[in-house]
């Protein structure tokens, strides 16, 4: 009769006490990994809106935006114009990087990611220039679809275009590299719509140039690091 007290008090703390304690470290290991997963979401989408947000100053498609908020004074469809534009031209460029980073997912591969980064720092202290020419049309498409046509175009191999390749290849998730380059191109280009000329003159642009080129190497150095950590 003893013997079988001791198995049912045996069974009854494996099934009681032991099974919790399993089920709260699944449940710890679960927690933690989320925690995690959360954080590399938001460190791609708060670096790509970081870094596109700071290139965009002084940028064609920004003087574009300028030139197009002077010509028009129509600032609502303007910018729903870029932002349009600027979803489907980052998501194709996310999604352009991510598909290379996973067919080449070597070590030459990421030292090349690590190059474009330096390369995007000397790139971004080149001034850049806007095509008048590409704000014209609007009697024909109106504000809105002349600003998105507009803005897809000139945005094609720009630096910002370039700068979302290189961080879909990064982070690997197109969603959030789209989602970060787009936020900054918006939170630099709203001002400019709405300031104009004005919203390019509060910080000179050689310094905002310099800083971007400064950001840029940042993660050129920082992929750099991680290819040669293998």
């Amino acid at each position: 009769m003893a013997r079988v007290e001791e198995a049912i008090s045996f069974r009854g703390e494996t099934n009681g006490v032991g099974f919790r304690s399993g089920l709260g470290g699944v449940s710890d290991a679960v927690g933690v990994r989320s925690a995690r997963t959360v954080l590399l979401l938001m460190e791609s989408l708060l670096v790509s809106a970081l870094v596109v947000a700071i290139a965009e100053i002084g940028d064609k498609t920004q003087l574009l935006a300028i030139i197009l908020a002077t010509r028009f004074k129509k600032p609502v469809p303007i910018i729903l114009g870029i932002l349009v534009a600027t979803l489907a031209n980052h998501t194709l460029a996310a999604l352009a990087g991510s598909l290379v980073s996973g067919l080449f997912d070597g070590a030459w591969f990421k030292w090349a990611i690590a190059i474009s980064f330096v390369a995007m720092a000397a790139w971004a202290l080149i001034p850049d220039k806007a095509d008048d020419d590409m704000a014209g049309g609007a009697g024909r498409y109106g504000v809105f679809l002349t600003t998105t046509i507009a803005f897809f175009l000139v945005e094609m191999g720009d630096k910002t275009q370039i700068a979302t390749v290189a961080l879909g290849a990064r982070f690997h998730d197109v969603f959030w590299v789209a989602a970060g380059t787009t936020l900054g191109m918006m939170a630099a280009n709203i001002p400019a719509v709405y300031l104009g000329e004005a919203a390019t003159r509060i910080v000179p642009l050689k310094y905002v140039r310099l800083g971007a080129a400064l950001i840029f190497l940042g993660l050129g150095v920082w992929a750099g690091f991680e290819a040669f950590r293998g």
